[in-house]
Formats: C-alpha cells, structure tokens, sequence
C-alpha cells in the first residue's frame, strides 16, 4: 500500500466557512489514503470588508449579510449553529491553542469545541483562560499553552508567522483552502472536487 498522501487545510476559528468544512475535511481521512495537516490562516477581515463593522459602507454590509446567510443556510442542513459574531475577533490565541493540542494529538477534539462555541456565542476567543479551560478539558497539558502567552515572542509567534509565511509561499488568500499536490481548492463546497482529485490519484481506500 502507498504511503497517505499529505494534504494542506489551511483554516481559521472565526472563518464560518472552515467551520463547515472541518468535518468534510476529516471524512478525507477515512475514505482516501491521504492525512491532513492544519495549517492557520489569518484573514485581514477589516482590509476584506471595509474595516470596523459600525464603518463598513452599505455596499459591504449587505455582502456580509448574505455571506452569513449562506452560512447559516449551510450550518442548518447539518445540524450546526452559526450565530455571526459582534464584533471582529483575533484567532490568534486559540491558533496558540490549537498548536499546542496538535503536539499532543489532540488537535480535534479542541477545535472541535473552539468552532461549535464560538459560532453558538459561548467562547470568548480572545479569552486564554477559556481557550485553557478547553485544553484542560480535552485532557491536553497546558503548561505549553501558559509558556506560550508567558512570551509570545520566544516561539507562539514565530511558530504562527511561519504558517502564514509558508500560506503566502502556497498563494493562499483565504479560507478554507485545502492544497493537493500544490493544486488549490478554496472554500467548504469545494470539497467535492478535492475527492474526484484523489480518486483519480487512485487514493480511494
């Protein structure tokens, strides 16, 4: 049998879209010979869609009404909520996060919980203490995650900067986007394509 093949997802927790591409994203693995490393993202929401949201024009307002309400559409079809957020959030805590329960296998089950709270408005992203509290819940050690906000400077941030840096050597310019064989495919309804790719390949298992 071939070695898995690898695939890139590159994703983001305040992205709805990664969100309803997550699971489609892990049935990969289970019905191709192919395993998928997660590689985070950040979208400049605010250059995107006309900065702050009391200060988007009307133009942009109504594309992010409709964004939302596809969204939803697509959330409900699978059971999912998706409650379109307040105000514009920073990841970058729970990519820190997300880092640390990928080094202890355990990647899933915390984003897993850090997509359903977030789009249900019951995480506060930004929170270290809530994205701790996830870690400790899926039995994670935290201690990594702590030494991490301690000082961001000595690897959580390098760590994030080379994922972007190896996004923008991919041309990566938004999310979700799964990379096979250096070939893109960008958004959560994409995924069909990505499985005729892989059986051409003749990775179907």
């Amino acid at each position: 049998m071939s070695a898995e093949l690898e695939i890139k997802f590159y994703f983001a927790y305040t992205s709805p879209f990664t969100y309803l591409a997550m699971g489609p994203a892990y049935s990969l693995e289970q019905s191709h010979r192919v395993s998928l490393r997660f590689v985070p993202y950040g979208v400049n929401i605010r250059r995107v869609y006309g900065g702050e949201v009391e200060a988007r024009d009307e133009r942009n307002r109504r594309k992010l009404r409709y964004l939302y309400l596809d969204a939803r559409r697509a959330a409900a079809e699978r059971g999912l909520v998706i409650r379109p957020p307040r105000k514009i959030y920073s990841a970058r805590f729970a990519f820190y996060g997300g880092m640390c329960a990928e080094d202890q296998g355990l990647f899933r089950p915390y984003s897993d919980r850090v997509f359903e709270r977030f789009w249900k408005r019951e995480l506060e992203v930004e929170s270290t203490d809530a994205l701790a509290s996830i870690l400790d819940e899926v039995g994670a050690d935290t201690a990594q995650f702590r030494s991490y906000l301690a000082d961001e400077n000595a690897e959580a941030k390098p760590r994030l900067k080379a994922c972007f840096a190896e996004a923008e050597h991919d041309y990566i310019f938004g999310v979700p986007t799964f990379v096979v064989q250096g070939e893109l495919f960008w958004g959560y309804d994409r995924v069909d394509w990505v499985v005729r790719k892989l059986d051409a390949m003749g990775l179907r298992r």
